[in-house]
């Protein structure tokens, strides 16, 4: 139960950070990708302190012997580089320069109502 709630409340702090970054808007996502005039750095600053804030936790967490909440650490193993890794890249990629949705920033979107978060998500 404790596993679930560390995961809630990770999960709820991380779309905060979605909501407060303006990073739930598809427009911040669609005009940094825009190299032209109306180009937007916030992308690029928001994953730059994702990274600071993270590096120092993932340093710390691979100390550990074992995660706090389970009974070993569940680290993929496998390190090939083969064609479903490459399609699912790029059609990741695709969909979100295509829409400047992914995954996250959609899910935070839902709240928002508006019919193409809604077909996104939905699709």
């Amino acid at each position: 139960m404790r596993a679930i709630i560390a995961s809630l409340l990770c999960g709820l702090l991380f779309g905060l950070g979605l909501l407060i970054s303006g990073m739930s808007n598809p427009a911040r996502v669609l005009n940094f990708l825009d190299l032209s005039a109306n180009w937007d750095a916030t992308l690029a600053f928001v994953m730059g302190g994702a990274i600071l804030v993270a590096a120092p936790g993932m340093y710390w967490v691979r100390k550990r012997n074992k995660p706090m909440f389970a009974d070993k650490f569940d680290i993929p193993t496998s390190t090939t580089i083969d064609a479903k890794l490459i399609l699912g890249s790029a059609a990741f990629g695709i969909g979100w320069g295509i829409s400047g949705f992914c995954p996250g920033p959609a899910v935070v979107a839902i709240a928002s109502l508006q019919t193409d978060v809604l077909l996104f998500v939905g699709a």
